[in-house]
């Protein structure tokens, strides 16, 4: 009797100790309490509640068919769309620190921020300002890439512009002789503004002729690309937005019957106009290349230099 007591109490000890007992072919173990993962994605906002559906909404959905092991939530960098969406519709948006802030308090263990922006701009910049103060809030932290960020260098990094190109132009209309499409972007001061530079030199580099690349408040300007369309000898224009929702730039900026929008420029210009008011979002090949952003940020693939090539010195 003594002998089995003792060998029910070392029996528990050890399960106490190690979680787990093995007796015969079924094994028992303590209930391990897995780390909490989750993607928050993140975008600058939209008041524009059916645009909202089909783009930063469907981007989410995709996110969240292609990773189901991690709880999937939203954000909005704009706090002036977020305070509009509250004065008139009643919803609550968070800010990205507000989403953090839950996460944390939810016992999250590792996030994955993904951002819907279309460049490494202002936006961008205060969503990497935040992320900072929260690298020792969770055991793992990882931002994905915006759409457009490396361009293929040293054949290393993917190139993120040439796959944008591809998915836009599923979207892109047939053209004639004379014809064109002109794609606005948002732009900005921030350095990184020089994306759009860029993306209209790697449309010339895919062969694509008589696309051209404009932004609202940056450049390339609308009267460069006039300038190109005159050059070019374009009678006819496509407006399209290269921004992930058609929001208050598309349907106002670029497409609005006031003399200052973009298309009444064109117009007094002397050429003919139609607009194409589809956020990028609805497009299913950027929704995958956010998807595979995401995926690369889990991984931490393109983060480490590779090993062909010598370590960057030390300077003291």
């Amino acid at each position: 009797m003594k002998k089995s007591i003792w060998i029910m109490m070392t029996l528990f000890l050890m399960t106490v100790c190690f979680g787990v007992l093995t007796i015969g072919q079924k094994t028992y173990a303590a209930e391990a309490t897995a780390g909490k993962k989750a993607i928050l994605v993140v975008s600058f906002g939209t008041t524009f509640a059916d645009t909202r559906k089909i783009t930063t909404e469907a981007v989410e959905d995709k996110i969240k068919a292609a990773f189901p092991d991690y709880e999937v939530r939203h954000a909005f960098t704009s706090r002036i769309i977020i305070k509009r969406l509250a004065d008139r519709d009643g919803l609550h948006f968070d800010t990205e620190k507000q989403a953090l802030d839950k996460l944390k308090a939810d016992g999250y263990k590792e996030i994955i921020i993904q951002p819907l922006h279309m460049e490494a701009g202002d936006e961008y910049a205060k969503l990497m300002h935040v992320v900072d103060n929260y690298k020792k809030s969770f055991d793992k932290i990882s931002v994905g890439r915006p759409l457009l960020y490396y361009t293929g260098q040293e054949g290393e990094k993917p190139d993120d512009y040439l796959m944008a190109i591809k998915a836009m132009q599923t979207q892109f209309p047939k053209l004639g002789r004379g014809e064109a499409i002109a794609l606005m972007g948002h732009g900005g001061v921030n350095p990184s503004n020089a994306a759009y530079a860029a993306l209209q030199m790697k449309i010339q580099d895919a062969g694509l002729k008589n696309v051209f690349v404009f932004t609202v408040e940056g450049y390339p300007t609308i009267e460069n690309v006039i300038k190109e369309l005159k050059d070019n000898k374009i009678k006819k224009v496509t407006l399209m937005p290269i921004m992930l929702v058609a929001g208050d730039h598309a349907n106002n900026d670029m497409a609005g019957d006031d003399k200052e929008s973009f298309k009444s420029q064109l117009i007094a210009a002397g050429f003919k106009v139609e607009t194409y008011i589809h956020g990028l979002g609805e497009n299913v090949g950027i929704q995958n290349i956010y998807v595979q952003h995401v995926k690369d940020a889990i991984t931490g693939a393109y983060i480490e230099r590779s090993k062909d090539r010598p370590a960057i010195p030390v300077i003291n």
